[in-house]
């Protein structure tokens, strides 16, 4: 094993967490490790009233009184939760500056947990199958100048990609066939353009974005408003929401994106894609979305990092005003990729 030198051990020192910060996370989550605490942290959190009293969450399972009081300690001790004593009762209540966090743990990050592993994606993947041996075959039919095993790769890379992304299960395949339609399109599209006689190269562009449920979906659009078939466009996200910001969504309608040509139906019109290699390789010019995400750095590529706030955090009038802002990064890129735009 080559061994890491000074320069790359700093760097990689840079992307991960401190040592005292992971040891401080790790210890959090130990306490939180336990079925039962993980209970009681969510009746307290559903709570009316915001607090519940040991006696209450005694109720939850058939250990002792004391047993409950030991776990509710150990996440007293590490900060997540305070009480009171009122009379006999002892109430106990969320830290307030955990709530966030708990919310987040309850309300996204369990349900994801348990999805992944009541239906792990190789098992959805094996139930799917027929389906997804049929939707290669006719995409292998329909762009006979793309292989068929490139065709069963596209489709078997596009699903499990969007499996790990998450949303609802019933979307997967239409929105599996959209995804890997749309790949194939792009790429002999591309091909097409560069062996024609005369042609110039056809410029690629990449918006990337963590959730692609924003940002990177608008600017996405608004490039194939501006160029037309002048450029090759796509959008990404390294970790994809379910689902497009509904503020995003309305503007991508307003704009008439031609991605939405021949959509199965609604949500397959505008949804959040996984980041793929193929499109990182291809494109010309990465462009983030000064959101914090990265993508493989590759020679002979252009990266752009604009620096452009949230629509999911902005007010109405904060989304016209992102709008606005992608609206003149997007045309000066495109005059400077295809000159004659004027």
């Amino acid at each position: 094993m080559t061994a890491l030198t000074p320069s790359s051990a700093r760097g990689q020192e840079s992307h991960a967490i401190g040592m005292d910060a992971a040891t401080t996370v790790a210890l959090t989550l130990k306490a939180l490790a336990e079925p039962l605490r993980l209970r009681m942290l969510s009746a307290i959190a559903s709570s009316p009233e915001g607090e519940v009293t040991v006696g209450e969450l005694a109720t939850l399972t058939d250990v002792s009184q004391p047993t409950v009081s030991h776990h509710l300690k150990v996440l007293r001790d590490i900060g997540l939760l305070a009480a009171d004593r009122r009379g006999t009762s002892v109430w106990y209540r969320i830290r307030p500056a955990y709530r966030g966090a708990v919310n987040t743990l309850l309300d996204r990050f369990a349900p994801a947990a348990i999805e992944v592993m009541e239906t792990p994606h190789l098992t959805e993947l094996r139930n799917v199958d027929p389906a997804l041996d049929r939707m290669a075959a006719s995409l292998a039919e329909r762009f006979p100048d793309t292989p068929s095993n490139e065709c069963v790769r596209v489709v078997r890379e596009s699903y499990t990609a969007l499996v790990r992304r998450g949303g609802e299960s019933v979307y997967l395949v239409p929105l599996t066939e959209h995804f890997a339609r749309q790949r194939i399109i792009d790429v002999e599209k591309a091909h097409a353009q560069e062996t024609a006689a005369g042609t110039a190269h056809l410029p690629q562009v990449l918006f990337v974005c963590v959730a692609n449920a924003g940002r990177s979906q608008l600017a996405a659009a608004l490039m194939r408003h501006y160029a037309g078939d002048r450029v090759v466009v796509r959008s990404a996200g390294s970790a994809p929401a379910a689902e497009v910001h509904a503020g995003v969504r309305v503007l991508l309608s307003e704009l008439g994106d031609a991605t939405a040509a021949d959509e199965v139906d609604d949500v397959t019109r505008f949804y959040p894609k996984p980041l793929t290699d193929d499109a990182v390789r291809a494109a010309d010019v990465v462009v983030t979305m000064g959101c914090g995400d990265v993508c493989p750095i590759l020679p002979g590529k252009r990266y752009e990092d604009w620096m452009v706030g949230d629509p999911a955090l902005a007010s109405p009038a904060g989304v016209a005003a992102i709008r606005d802002e992608l609206d003149q990064r997007v045309r000066a890129l495109l005059a400077d990729l295809v000159p004659e735009t004027t």
